[in-house]
């Protein structure tokens, strides 16, 4: 018997019966299906630790809805919108250095897409405390930790609806800013411009299933998974180049 079978976009054809038939096109299937979604321009990346890895502060549920449905829907959602457009074959960072010259649906997604990918890297299980170099950093804009982390949670309880708190580098020192919706600091359109490196996300999908209406308690619970040897790799990175 032979069947025809479609699958992503190619004509298959096999000369088997039919119980031979399902043994034989489930891994074709599978293999052409990856094949069309390697050449997908932006990718999810591996999240860098298990669901469950930040409890009690973000819960399981909360991480793999938050990584599988919203992470992923931006960048499907980002794929989609630069196809065919100026955007298509650019880089994140370049599309979101002019964002201003694309659609609404290529800054929120490209945005979307930033943003969450970096949340993800400055958390961690069982962080370290933030090094003593970085400390004196911290120490010389802010006072003291205690008084930076008053300062960036106020500002991220403040932020009006949805959106971001960060922590940027600009023009060589550390300023606490936030952006709406999924604007981010790299972006041309936004007011306080940096080089972020560290994120907290204040939408409610990032913790509405645990907090609720109380933000202020996700943002104090956050900073007990706050990957600091992280944030201070991207803080020595950002001075080194200027």
């Amino acid at each position: 018997m032979q069947t025809k079978y479609i699958a992503g976009g190619f004509i298959i054809k096999i000369n088997k019966t039919p119980m031979k038939l399902f043994k034989n096109i489930i891994p074709v299937i599978l293999l052409l299906t990856a094949s069309h979604s390697v050449s997908a321009q932006f990718k999810l990346a591996p999240l860098p630790y298990a669901y469950n890895a930040l409890e009690p502060a973000i819960d399981k549920e909360t991480m793999e809805i938050h990584y599988t449905k919203h992470h992923q829907g931006y960048v499907n959602n980002l794929n989609a919108a630069v196809k065919g457009s100026a955007a298509e074959g650019k880089s994140l960072a370049d599309i979101l250095a002019s964002v201003s010259s694309y659609p609404a649906a290529i800054r929120n997604n490209a945005g979307g897409h930033y943003n969450h990918t970096m949340f993800w890297q400055v958390m961690g299980a069982k962080p370290k405390a933030p090094s003593a170099a970085f400390l004196k950093e911290i120490d010389q804009t802010f006072g003291s930790l205690d008084k930076f982390k008053a300062a960036f949670a106020d500002s991220a309880a403040k932020r009006f609806g949805s959106g971001w708190a960060w922590l940027i580098v600009q023009n060589g020192k550390l300023k606490i800013s936030t952006t709406p919706n999924q604007d981010n600091p790299l972006m041309d359109v936004v007011k306080e411009k940096g080089t972020p490196i560290l994120a907290l996300d204040v939408w409610e999908h990032a913790y509405y299933l645990k907090y609720q209406n109380k933000r202020p308690d996700y943002i104090t619970a956050w900073w007990t998974v706050v990957n600091w040897e992280e944030v201070e790799q991207r803080y020595n990175k950002v001075v080194k180049k200027s």
